[in-house]
């Protein structure tokens, strides 16, 4: 019984993606993959429920005095019905991590060619959440063979799926 539960909570959108930064799958590779919790504020989280979040030129840093990790460039726009305490859209906004994480993630950040580049925007059991990736820049040559690949792969999709309408 216990396991028809989780099933069903799983399925009935336990995790939603509120925002996703496409173009950072594009430009990036990701190495690695971290779930962070996002600090905000009361109407940023309801603007954030709304889906009106954006990820686009959105990164995140390691403050080295304090050893913080700050996600910056995140447009959150003004709640609707706030009043004048109303949050600034750009600010910078602090990424919940243990010590040890970000450690780590400070010593990727340091590495040549490392960036910390959010990938998501989701909500998880009610708390805002942010997937955070430690990508390497592609190259031009890299993004063509992304290209190639993903081209080739709709191909042979196509190709299956005319062999299979035809037996």
């Amino acid at each position: 019984m216990a396991g028809a539960g989780g099933e069903s909570r799983a399925a009935g959108g336990g995790d939603r993606v509120v925002s996703r930064n496409r173009k950072a799958l594009h430009d990036f590779e990701v190495l690695q993959r971290i779930e962070a919790g996002v600090a905000l504020c009361g109407t940023e989280v309801k603007v954030v429920r709304a889906g009106h979040a954006g990820l686009s030129g959105a990164y995140a840093s390691v403050d080295k005095n304090t050893g913080e990790i700050w996600l910056c460039g995140v447009n959150i726009p003004p709640y609707g019905f706030g009043n004048i305490f109303n949050h600034d859209s750009l600010r910078a906004r602090k990424l919940l991590l243990h010590r040890r994480e970000i450690l780590r993630l400070r010593a990727h950040e340091e590495r040549k060619g490392c960036t910390l580049v959010p990938l998501s925007l989701y909500l998880k059991r009610g708390r805002v959440k942010c997937e955070l990736g430690v990508c390497r820049g592609k190259t031009d040559i890299d993004k063509r063979e992304t290209i190639k690949r993903r081209e080739n792969d709709r191909d042979a999709r196509r190709a299956m799926a005319e062999h299979s309408r035809r037996g």
